[in-house]
């Protein structure tokens, strides 16, 4: 009996990868990842180099990214089917095999293998090794802590409607926004809306070679990669003085 071990890759850079995944990355026989057709894909990227010469690799490969609507019943039909038959899939491999499910910085955090972790419950023994979250990775490349003393931090994403974006960025003191890309112009608008366009930073690719950290108000691009989060920093809110 084998068993599915999603391994948490860390933000891009390959040197941010914990022992753990680096040894279990090295060890692996069968290797899954995600990739959009005709793609490498990122978390493929990362471990270039470190997979056996023997490994057998099973590439997902999404059946639709932005070319349709998230919000299109279309969209969500087409992810579904292709989120069970893989999930079929690599059950019926961890019956005999174990197989590693390569995931961009920490699978319990929006990370895709959860679709198919939902779906693998109760079939399958299942293993989840931690890996850094994307955004340390990007406010790391700024340079300044993200949130400090009493800050509230919101992670947001950026598919949100407009209003309710204002709305949380009014109401956090450090942000993190997220799944930018084409919502970036939205995203702007909300936070010139909240006032807090000119405190914020658009990091492109965190950690990785092609990095790019920028403030948002300075540049007049309609979009960005998809591997790329809007950030705001807290200013260390003091706790008011007990009566």
């Amino acid at each position: 009996m084998g068993r599915i071990i999603c391994c948490g890759l860390g933000p891009g850079d390959p040197d941010l990868m914990s022992v753990r995944a680096d040894r279990i990355v090295r060890a692996a026989k069968h290797v899954a990842h995600f990739r959009k057709k005709g793609q490498p894909g990122q978390a493929r990227r990362i471990v270039e180099g470190l997979l056996a010469a023997d490994v057998s690799e099973y590439p997902m490969e999404y059946p639709v990214t932005t070319e349709i609507a998230f919000d299109n019943p279309e969209y969500a039909r087409l992810l579904a089917d292709f989120y069970d038959a893989w999930a079929e899939r690599l059950a019926r491999l961890a019956r005999e095999i174990d197989v590693v499910v390569l995931c961009e910085g920490d699978p319990y955090f929006y990370g895709s293998f959860m679709h198919l972790y939902a779906r693998l419950q109760g079939r399958v023994e299942i293993e989840v090794i931690a890996g850094i979250p994307g955004m340390v990775g990007c406010w790391n490349a700024v340079g300044q802590p993200i949130a400090l003393a009493d800050d509230v931090t919101s992670v947001l994403m950026g598919t949100l409607p407009e209003a309710e974006l204002a709305q949380r960025m009014r109401s956090s003191d450090a942000l993190v926004v997220m799944k930018t890309g084409r919502n970036l112009p939205k995203i702007r608008r909300a936070l010139a809306s909240a006032g807090r366009l000119d405190d914020a930073w658009l990091v492109e690719r965190g950690t990785m070679p092609d990095q790019r950290v920028i403030k948002l108000a300075d540049i007049a691009e309609a979009d960005c990669p998809y591997f790329a989060i809007v950030l705001v920093h807290g200013q260390g809110r003091r706790r008011e003085a007990a009566p």
